[in-house]
C-alpha cells in the first residue's frame, strides 16, 4: 500500500489592506482640476491662514491692553484711553482686505477658464474626457468653494478682533473698512468679483488681458459698493422746532449721521449753510426769520440697521454672482472650445 498523501494546491494569496479606512481622495476631473491649479488654491489657502494668526496675534494684544484698563467691568471711558493706535491697526487691515476680491478675481478667476481657452486645453479635455458642461462645472465645483472658506475665515475674525471696539464706538462699524470686511459681505463681493473674471476669461480667450480687465471689474466693483452701500439702509430724520441756536439735535448712540439741514415752519428743508453769508448775526436772524426756519433736520441711519443692511447688499451680489455663472454656463456649452 502506498504511504503517499495528496497535499492540497495552495490557495491565491490575497492582497494585504490596511485595517484603517482610506482617507477620501480626489479623482478624476476634480483631481485634474485641482492639480492643475493647485498653486493659486494652495497660495490662497496658505496667505488666509498666514492673515488669520496675524489677526488673533492682534486680537490677543487688543485684548491685554483692554484686560488692563479693567475691560470690561470698568468704565468704558477708561477702556478707550491710549486706544487709537489699536484702532489704527484695524483701519489699515480693513483697507488691506479690500483687496482681497480684487487679488482673488484677478490670480485665481480671470486664468480659470482663460489659460486652458488659449492653450487649446479646454478642446482636448472637452471633446476626449467630459463635456463642456462638466468641464465648466468642475472648475466652478473646485473653485468656488476654496474662495468661500478663504473669505469666511477672514469674516469671522476680523468680527472677533473688531467686536471689543465697536461695541464701544459703534459709528466705527460704519467705516467701509469694517462693514465690507464682516458678516457676509466680503463672502458676496470675493463671490462676484471671481465669477466675473471667470466670465470675463471665457469671452477674451487670453490669459494676460483677461486679468488686466478684471482688475478695472474688480475695482469697478469696490467703487460702486462703497459709493452705495450706505443707500441700502432706510433713512431716519430727526427734527427740531426750538430754533437754532442750540444746534443740531444729538443722534441715538452709534447713528451714522447722513445730512443736516434747516427745517422751515412748513416742513420745507434748507442747507444748513442757508444765510450764513448774509452778513452780521443780526442780518442772520433776520434771514432765518424772513425763510421761516424754525429748526433742524437731521437725517441718520440707526445702528440696528447694519447688520440688514449687510444681508442685503450679500444678497444682491449673490444674485449678480449666480447671474453670471448662468451666463458661463450658457455661453460655455456652445462656445467653450
Amino acid at each position: 500500500m502506498s504511504n503517499a498523501t495528496t497535499t492540497p494546491s495552495a490557495a491565491p494569496a490575497l492582497p494585504v489592506t490596511g485595517g484603517g479606512s482610506r482617507r477620501p481622495r480626489l479623482s478624476g476631473m476634480t483631481w485634474l482640476i485641482w492639480r492643475q491649479h493647485r498653486a493659486a488654491f494652495w497660495t490662497m489657502l496658505a496667505l488666509t491662514a498666514l492673515a488669520v494668526a496675524w489677526m488673533l496675534y492682534q486680537r490677543a494684544g487688543l485684548l491685554d491692553h483692554l484686560t488692563a484698563k479693567g475691560w470690561p467691568r470698568s468704565s468704558p471711558d477708561t477702556w478707550m484711553e491710549d486706544i487709537q493706535p489699536y484702532q489704527a491697526e484695524t483701519l489699515k487691515a480693513g483697507l488691506g482686505l479690500l483687496l482681497v476680491p480684487v487679488i482673488a478675481g484677478v490670480f485665481l478667476g480671470a486664468p480659470l477658464l482663460a489659460g486652458d481657452l488659449e492653450s487649446g486645453t479646454a478642446k482636448l479635455v472637452t471633446t476626449q474626457a467630459a463635456s463642456p458642461a462638466r468641464w465648466l462645472a468642475t472648475k466652478l465645483g473646485v473653485t468656488v468653494p476654496v474662495v468661500v472658506v478663504c473669505t469666511v475665515a477672514l469674516s469671522l475674525v476680523c468680527d472677533a478682533w473688531w467686536t471689543p471696539l465697536t461695541e464701544q464706538d459703534g459709528r466705527m462699524g460704519w467705516d467701509l473698512t469694517v462693514f465690507t470686511n464682516t458678516g457676509p459681505v466680503p463672502v458676496a463681493l470675493a463671490l462676484f468679483t471671481v465669477l466675473g473674471g471667470v466670465a470675463i476669461g471665457m469671452v477674451l480667450r487670453r490669459t494676460l488681458l483677461s486679468m488686466v480687465v478684471t482688475f478695472f471689474f474688480a475695482v469697478a466693483v469696490q467703487v460702486a459698493w462703497g459709493q452705495y452701500r450706505l443707500d441700502l439702509g432706510h433713512v431716519v430724520r430727526i427734527t427740531t422746532d426750538s430754533g437754532v441756536d442750540g444746534g443740531a439735535p444729538s443722534l441715538p448712540t452709534a447713528a451714522y449721521e447722513i445730512d443736516q439741514s434747516f427745517v422751515t415752519s412748513s416742513g420745507e428743508t434748507l442747507g444748513w449753510s442757508t444765510c450764513v453769508h448774509a452778513g452780521s448775526e443780526k442780518a442772520v436772524e433776520a434771514c432765518r426769520q424772513q425763510k421761516g426756519i424754525v429748526g433742524w433736520a437731521v437725517d441718520y441711519l440707526p445702528i440696528s440697521q447694519m447688520s440688514g443692511m449687510q444681508w442685503l447688499g450679500a444678497s444682491i451680489l449673490f444674485a449678480l454672482a449666480a447671474a453670471v455663472t448662468a451666463f458661463v454656463f450658457l455661453w460655455g456649452r456652445k462656445r467653450v472650445v
